[in-house]
């Protein structure tokens, strides 16, 4: 039985998405830092930085990091398809999901919250940093658009682990609003990859509205 730390309308929706189609067990645990009578100390617990989302294997491993655990499991569940069986193909997909969790995610960290990077968060500075990110945020998911080529899907033929985190991590900080305008192509790629309906399924619960 795997546990999965994390909540609505967070990126553990692309760890239920992947726990799912590799078959596997797992139970989640509703924590948050924006949510005060979640689990955050349970949390705190096996991951000190607190971050959604955090998933504990069977044996007590902690496994954090979005890309890391899309890979792990994977490689753990080779039949799932959440990684490529063809080694060069694979290595563009782990490619993917480090791009992905080092450019973009960590740009939408930053637009969210960008008084963890001031001195003083109550000086006018904030919204300047906030401006910034989401610029390179935007200025990120243009580059992996032109880079990472559908056929159909980004990891291939089938769904898989990078299509999976792309859907999840663009439904954040106006990307898909920007990607209308800058690369309709790649919006109609991720749209379609949120109609399958291993997707589909896991979305309708986090983004019930």
């Amino acid at each position: 039985m795997y546990t999965l730390y994390g909540t609505t309308g967070s990126g553990s929706a692309a760890i239920e998405v992947a726990l799912q189609r590799c078959g596997a067990p797992f139970k989640v645990v509703r924590a948050s830092e924006w949510e005060p009578d979640s689990a955050l100390p349970e949390l705190a617990r096996v991951n000190p930085l607190k971050q959604i989302p955090t998933l504990v294997l069977g044996d007590g491993t902690v496994v954090s990091e979005s890309a890391a655990i899309l890979i792990h499991l994977g490689l753990t569940f080779p039949s799932s398809g959440l990684l490529p069986q063809d080694a060069s193909r694979r290595a563009v997909a782990m490619r993917g999901l480090v791009y992905v969790a080092a450019n973009c995610y960590a740009a939408v960290s930053v637009s969210d919250y960008p008084q963890r990077w001031c001195v003083d968060p109550k000086k006018p500075i904030t919204s300047s940093i906030r401006t910034a990110a989401r610029a390179n945020l935007h200025k990120a998911w243009d580059i992996f658009a032109d880079t990472f080529a559908a056929s159909p899907y980004l990891s291939g033929v089938e769904l898989g682990a990078l299509d999976i985190l792309a859907a999840t991590v663009s439904k954040w900080s106006g990307t898909r609003a920007h990607l209308a305008k800058s690369r309709p192509a790649f919006l109609a790629t991720l749209l379609m990859i949120e109609r399958h309906p291993d997707v589909a399924q896991v979305f309708a619960r986090h983004w019930a509205s």
